[in-house]
């Protein structure tokens, strides 16, 4: 029951009042659960006589898999410290001059922490992305269908985490360090969408 006391509760800080864990938090789970899903492929396919030819290969995916999904799972925490960070950021005293701009200062060093926070979490959701079409292509027809699951996830999780950097770089004064983490966020949802139609599409194919 642990495992499921642990989700529980984490769905409960959801639906709460209280702004954390909130949709950054949802965003790495979406992908820390396309990561495990992209494990449990691997974990069914390695030691199988039918798939001996591409066992190194997947086994080298689990490792990456089970990489990606700790990464994951530590972002959600790392979404609550850098939103409290904004957070107390614009809580500081403004009454004089001094006190505004040290304010000031102190807001954007946070926004920028904010901004790069969901930028790895879409990194590491996009690694995942790329790792479910492998292990949908070569991976366990008895499981296939967690393939496709896994790239949904992740699709997800990384379409989530930009809604984060665009909203945080908005919000920053240093257009070089935003408009940089802009067009990284670009390349990797580049051709995100058609590849998660592509490895939905042929795991649809198998399990027809």
């Amino acid at each position: 029951m642990a495992e499921h006391d642990t989700i529980a509760t984490f769905l409960d800080g959801l639906a709460s009042a209280a702004p954390t864990p909130g949709g950054g938090g949802a965003a790495a789970i979406s992908g820390a659960m396309g990561a495990a899903l992209v494990s449990m492929v691997c974990n069914l396919t390695i030691g199988k006589k039918k798939y001996v030819e591409v066992e190194a290969e997947l086994e080298d995916m689990l490792a990456q898999s089970e990489a990606l999904r700790a990464q994951l799972t530590g972002m959600i925490a790392e979404d609550v410290a850098a939103f409290d960070a904004v957070m107390g950021a614009y809580g500081l005293p403004k009454a004089t001059d001094e006190e505004k701009a040290a304010r000031a200062e102190k807001i954007q060093a946070a926004l920028k922490v904010a901004t790069d926070v969901p930028l790895a979490c879409c990194r590491a959701c996009r690694a995942v992305i790329d790792l479910a079409e492998v292990v949908a292509d070569k991976g366990n027809l008895n499981v296939i269908s967690d393939a496709g699951v896994a790239v949904l996830t992740a699709h997800a999780g990384l379409r989530s985490a930009a809604l984060n950097v665009y909203v945080n770089a908005k919000g920053l004064d240093d257009r070089d360090f935003a408009d940089a983490r802009l067009k990284e966020l670009e390349g990797l949802l580049g051709d995100a969408g058609d590849l998660n139609e592509k490895v939905y599409d042929v795991v649809k194919a198998k399990v027809n």
